[in-house]
């Protein structure tokens, strides 16, 4: 008879799932977007932020997109412009909602600002304090996978309305370690973490995370919160609250 999953991992997207998707979508987005200029400009000689132009260069030269007659003409500007051909291609590819890593990367750096400028402040799901506390208090190790770079998630879960709860997690994934949509990406953070899949709770808003994540071997949940632009939970077991979730502990 097949025993009822038990676990050691719980595996946790963050957009939709932790936090609210308007506090990312209409909060952290613009915010990253109204400052990427006066940042770059004020760091772009500063080591990391130089190397991550760089980075961000690479990807606008293999970048089909970028080579298009309409982009060319945007890109192609003259003189200090170097500057100015890197915000432009990044703004195209915060309009278009782009999951590019060093974008990404550098949105992580521009939030750290507004952070410690007390200008941003996170509200979670009111009942994910409470959760996550109490899964780690019961054995379960937690960590974070999300689109946004690891630096971005680290700040987020340390400038909550309740305080800092970034100690909670034991680790952090981001893009460099594979697309949201692979099956690879799960079976390679099932390995970093030491755990087998199977042995992995993922949760996430996303259909397409959900069966790459499945297809890895872990065992996943839809969340359907209030506001999540996707409700159909296409036959997997979804929730709407962590409120009375408690994955059973594998020991």
């Amino acid at each position: 008879m097949k025993r009822d999953p038990a676990f050691r991992h719980v595996l946790l997207d963050i957009e939709g799932t932790t936090c609210p998707v308007n506090f990312v979508g209409e909060v952290l987005f613009p915010y990253a977007s109204r400052q990427l200029r006066p940042y770059l400009k004020e760091h772009q000689r500063d080591e990391p932020i130089s190397n991550l132009l760089q980075e961000v260069e690479a990807e606008m030269g293999k970048d089909p997109v970028a080579q298009e007659p309409s982009a060319a003409a945007l890109l192609h500007v003259q003189g200090s412009e170097r500057l100015e051909r890197i915000c432009l291609y990044l703004e195209s590819l915060i309009r278009a909602d782009r999951k590019v890593t060093p974008l990404k990367d550098l949105q992580g750096r521009i939030w750290e600002e507004g952070y410690r400028r007390r200008e941003l402040i996170v509200p979670l799901f009111t009942d994910v304090p409470d959760a996550l506390q109490r899964w780690r208090a019961r054995g379960l190790e937690l960590s974070v996978y999300s689109s946004g770079s690891v630096h971005a998630q680290k700040l987020l879960y340390a400038h909550t309305e309740t305080g800092d709860l970034s100690h909670l997690f034991s680790h952090w994934f981001d893009t460099r370690i594979g697309a949201k949509n692979t099956r690879s990406s799960y079976e390679s953070i099932a390995a970093a973490i030491g755990t087998k899949p199977q042995e992995t709770l993922f949760v996430s808003d996303a259909i397409a995370e959900l069966q790459a994540a499945n297809e890895a071997g872990m065992e996943v949940v839809f969340s359907q919160r209030s506001g999540n632009p996707h409700q159909d939970s296409q036959g997997f077991t979804c929730i709407r609250s962590f409120t009375n979730f408690d994955p059973p502990v594998l020991h």
